[in-house]
């Protein structure tokens, strides 16, 4: 508790005055400290800041290590429209023909007529079937599945139960009670003769229970009923493939969707070719955010420092006019990333992983970019990259996979040159991270902020301790004033009485 303040009252002196100004001196230390950690928050700012512009450089990077990203070809098709060819990575330039003998179908059964509720009229969802018994479910090579049935079951909970009871298993059955048609729709999840199954419509004996069959599929003396699924054939050129559980498959790099089922002799003819404006362009986005990053990253590693513009303290503001305080905030914020080791070191790490020559391309192929055109400037612009254009494209027509590799290969003699990006990228978004923190994490251990905490420990301690030393200068000049109050007094009083008012 501060102590009372008596101000100048016998003495005459300004004491608010000579206590601020004691206290200014006092306060110096603290106030540096201060200076520090307004420095250090900036800097942790644009550590930050410029980490960001890492992590994205890290997410364009992340398409030049995919070899789908290289997909330098093109399909043009005629013909019957049977299928749809998408070249691959790994397509060569030609012309192909495609015949689809077959498509992968679902094993389907629905009612083959209109169902009646008991007591006649077309039977809605939430009708009770009105007989009860069981549906056995069968598949070839599998364990039969019995769903029991109550004559007070609706039609929706039988749907449901056959739906509920081959859930996980193959084939999973999708099931519908359609109230506009009276119809049950039954249908496996998947493809494929595989997904086959029967229903077996019984009594709790195991008899035959074909009031219960018609109630599904509407039809009299239904006893079972059996789905008809097949599976997927394409011809490549004449090479036949089948047994297909899905109307997508892949040959010789040519990815095929099957559309529909050709008849007599008639098929799909592809012409593949190359075409290397996709990877191009995802090349030159890249190098000009690249170009970008590192050109505003070199300005601030050399940036000038200016010591002798330190941050204004609160005091300093209001003592000047906005424009006095955005100019000197300007030199003060000067150099926040001068000569910052983890960048200085990202910069020649880049440098190398795109000039240096790619292990794993393999003997004789390309393994170098300035082979497909893209080369450094002067070393005084930084490590720039500048491309040929018609040059990357002319590699991207002629040599596409061995582009793709230069970018793309994992190897023991060496990564390829999208992977090495990528991999320095993120390692030195990791380092920036560990050294600034990040504004998206909930726990902050990083360096910068490990310091700034101690800092604001210690100007807390500052703070209590120039609050003790201005309550110990208040209590001493109480104490002088209310010395000389009385000594005022007691000279009153003798004047008064000693000298008769003299």
């Amino acid at each position: 508790m501060s102590a009372m303040r008596i101000g100048g009252l016998a003495s005459g002196m300004d004491t608010d005055s000579i206590v601020k100004q004691m206290m200014q001196i006092q306060k110096m230390p603290m106030d540096k400290l201060v200076q520090q950690k307004t420095w250090t928050e900036w800097q942790q700012a644009a550590t930050r800041e410029q980490n960001l512009t890492f992590s994205s450089l890290r997410t364009s990077a992340s398409n030049l290590r995919l070899q789908s990203s290289f997909n330098a070809y093109g399909a043009e098709a005629t013909g019957s429209g049977s299928a749809k060819v998408t070249p691959g990575a790994t397509a060569m330039n030609g012309k192909y023909e495609v015949q689809v003998h077959s498509l992968a179908t679902a094993a389907k059964m629905n009612s083959e007529a209109k169902i009646e509720k008991a007591g006649g009229g077309a039977a809605q969802s939430t009708d009770a079937i009105g007989v009860a018994g069981k549906i056995v479910i069968q598949v070839a090579g599998k364990d039969d599945i019995n769903v029991n049935i109550d004559a007070t079951t609706t039609y929706a909970d039988v749907a449901k139960k056959l739906q509920e009871a081959t859930a996980g298993s193959q084939p999973a059955l999708r099931v519908n009670f359609d109230n506009t048609t009276s119809h049950f729709f039954i249908s496996s999840k998947e493809l494929g003769s595989a997904q086959n199954f029967t229903l077996s419509f019984q009594n709790a004996d195991g008899s035959e229970n074909t009031a219960l069959g018609k109630q599904i599929t509407g039809v009299e003396q239904a006893s079972k009923a059996s789905s008809v699924a097949t599976n997927g054939s394409v011809s490549l050129d004449g090479i036949r493939v089948d047994g297909l559980t899905s109307n997508k498959t892949t040959i010789n790099g040519l990815q095929i969707q099957l559309m529909s089922v050709d008849t007599g002799t008639t098929t799909t003819k592809i012409t593949v070719q190359s075409d290397p404006e996709k990877p191009v362009q995802m090349i030159k986005d890249f190098v000009e955010s690249y170009n970008k990053a590192i050109e505003d990253l070199q300005k601030q590693l050399v940036e000038k420092r200016y010591s002798d513009f330190q941050p204004l303290s609160d005091e300093q503001k209001e003592e000047m006019s906005d424009k006095e305080i955005e100019l000197w905030e300007e030199k003060a914020r000067s150099g926040l990333l001068r000569n910052d080791p983890i960048m200085k070191s990202a910069l020649q790490d880049l440098r190398r992983a795109f000039m240096d020559s790619v292990g794993g391309a393999g003997a004789g192929n390309v393994n170098m970019l300035s082979q497909i055109g893209i080369s450094t400037g002067d070393y005084q612009e930084g490590g720039k990259l500048f491309i040929d254009e018609d040059k990357l494209k002319a590699a991207l027509t002629e040599k596409p996979e061995e582009v793709m590799n230069l970018f793309t290969v994992r190897s023991a003699s060496g990564d390829g040159i999208g992977a090495r990006v990528y991999d320095t990228l993120n390692n030195v978004v990791k380092k920036l991270s560990a050294q600034a923190g990040s504004p998206a994490s909930s726990v902050d251990n990083s360096t910068m902020s490990q310091k700034l905490r101690r800092m604001e420990t210690e100007i807390t301690r500052w703070q209590d301790r120039l609050t003790s030393i201005e309550d110990r200068y208040w209590s001493q000049f109480t104490a002088m004033e209310k010395a000389l109050s009385k000594m005022n007094s007691q000279s009153a009083w003798m004047q008064q009485n000693m000298f008769g008012g003299m």
